[in-house]
């Protein structure tokens, strides 16, 4: 009898069999052990970086999903939602990898050294995936710290450096949520808009903090300093407010997100209770994490690096910590999230929206409806 679709769908399939545990268990070859001179903890250093690849497969699997959805012109709130899910998931791996680094670092160096020699000119450079989730994300080539010169493609096949180049001529995740943040429709609704209404929250409280401090019972040079600190913050404030002051600072690659974008990410964190702008609010603040945790994840590369190799250069012919450092301080992606603290006022301070606009930013039933 012939075998049908069905019948293949439920077929029962080995724990072993569905793992392919036969090719994951039997991929680990270490270069010691083949040349006789064995070193035990070479082991540990191969499985680890298998692991980090895994993960890095899991975590681009979950940005192919979110590169979807944002290319869409609409999103929806549903969307949103399953967007946090997968951010949130990613940040949880990235946990996970830090926490890893722990692991290789009960290696000691001198047991490192017995290998490290091995490997070369093998290098974590060399990681297509990790590369590939940079670039998804939005780190282009001209905002890449290099080693010797080198273009990050150029350790790659033909067949990776020609995807990582197309990814480079698409939208990045974050060119992609600005197009995102610029479509949000409540800056003006009506008679209110949102910019005006903020710049003059501001303005009130500026007027309300130097009466305070002047009112305090200080001395005078404690006034004038945090007199001079306030409007050194008042003029930071000021700057927000002119679009072609924030253009500059895009050209000077200082700043990433349009005027625009900065604006509605601004909005949605202000007025982050709202119920249509919780779940956009979770997904910013679940990007800023995930800038964090990579963050994170590369100063703990370069100190673990310090801790096993000292100042000596890398196998891959880096400047070995020094330029795994120099990472961790540039390779921000979603600073511009973060930076929207700066511009935070107190809640008791925020504009108060017009009955029409949370209405819409709410979810509003009448008693006639079933």
């Amino acid at each position: 009898m012939p075998t049908t679709t069905d019948d293949k769908k439920y077929a029962s399939v080995h724990y072993n069999d569905y793992l392919q545990l036969h090719k994951v268990l039997d991929a680990q070859y270490p270069r010691s052990e083949e040349l006789g001179v064995e070193a035990h903890d070479e082991m540990l250093f191969i499985i680890t970086h298998q692991a980090y690849e895994l993960w890095f497969k899991q975590i681009l699997h979950e940005m192919d999903s979110l590169m979807q959805m944002f290319r869409q012109n609409s999103i929806d709130e549903k969307s949103i939602s399953t967007a946090v899910a997968r951010v949130e998931r990613i940040n949880e791996i990235l946990k996970l990898l830090v926490r890893q680094i722990r692991i290789l670092e009960t290696m000691s160096p001198l047991d490192f050294l017995d290998f490290r020699n091995y490997l070369l000119p093998a290098s974590g450079f060399q990681s297509f995936q990790f590369r590939k989730l940079e670039a998804l994300l939005g780190l282009r080539t001209e905002g890449r710290i290099t080693y010797g010169q080198k273009d990050y493609k150029e350790p790659f096949a033909e067949r990776q450096r020609k995807e990582l180049e197309a990814i480079e001529a698409e939208d990045s995740l974050l060119q992609l949520l600005e197009k995102w943040l610029e479509r949000t429709p409540f800056l003006e609704v009506g008679d209110f808009n949102f910019l005006k209404a903020y710049a003059k929250a501001v303005r009130n409280m500026y007027e309300r903090e130097k009466a305070a401090i002047l009112a305090t019972d200080i001395d005078d040079e404690h006034k004038q300093l945090r007199l001079r600190m306030l409007e050194a913050n008042q003029a930071y404030f000021k700057n927000v407010f002119s679009p072609e002051y924030h253009q500059q600072l895009l050209d000077e690659g200082k700043l990433k997100l349009s005027y625009k974008a900065t604006m509605a990410a601004l909005f949605i964190n202000i007025y982050r209770s709202e119920p249509i702008l919780q779940m956009p609010y979770r997904l910013l603040a679940a990007l800023v994490e995930m800038d964090e945790w990579l963050t994170n994840w590369r100063y703990r590369h370069a100190q673990m690096i310090l801790r096993m190799i000292g100042k000596k250069m890398g196998t891959g012919g880096s400047s070995g910590y020094d330029y795994l450092k120099k990472t961790a301080e540039k390779h921000h992606l979603f600073f511009d999230l973060a930076n929207i603290s700066t511009l935070l006022i107190p809640c008791s301070e925020k504009p108060e929206l017009p009955e029409e606009l949370k209405q819409r930013l709410g979810f509003y039933f009448t008693a006639n409806q079933p």
